[in-house]
């Protein structure tokens, strides 16, 4: 499988079915951090930094990958703590895009 950090998300308008258990299990294991929610429609992470301002710079260095590939995560922020959960609304569910971002992101805070 090719490394997810050389590939690009692509747009997504559905029409699609999201990948589900078996598709999402295919991809786990380049983003093992990652885990899926119960019903394997989203993947989160959660970012533990040395105080509030370095979780920022981290969100702002997200939100200028997400404007790139064009697919954004949900971000909650917990002082030191940010989480992240990737989701492809259009299919209400998991997609490619999730996992290429995520694997992206991951090099982002190593």
């Amino acid at each position: 499988m090719q490394d997810l950090t050389q590939k690009k998300c692509v747009a997504c308008e559905g029409g699609i079915p999201p990948l589900g258990k078996e598709g999402a299990a295919m991809y786990l294991p380049q983003v093992p951090e990652w885990k899926p929610n119960a019903d394997y429609t989203a993947i989160s992470r959660e970012f533990k930094f040395a105080d509030f301002r370095q979780a920022m710079a981290f969100i702002n260095k997200v939100a200028d990958l997400a404007e790139r590939e064009g697919h954004h995560p949900d971000i909650y922020i917990f002082y030191n703590r940010v989480k992240l959960e990737l989701s492809t609304h259009a299919l209400g569910g998991l997609s490619e895009n999730d996992f290429i971002l995520a694997a992206k992101i991951d090099k982002l805070f190593s």
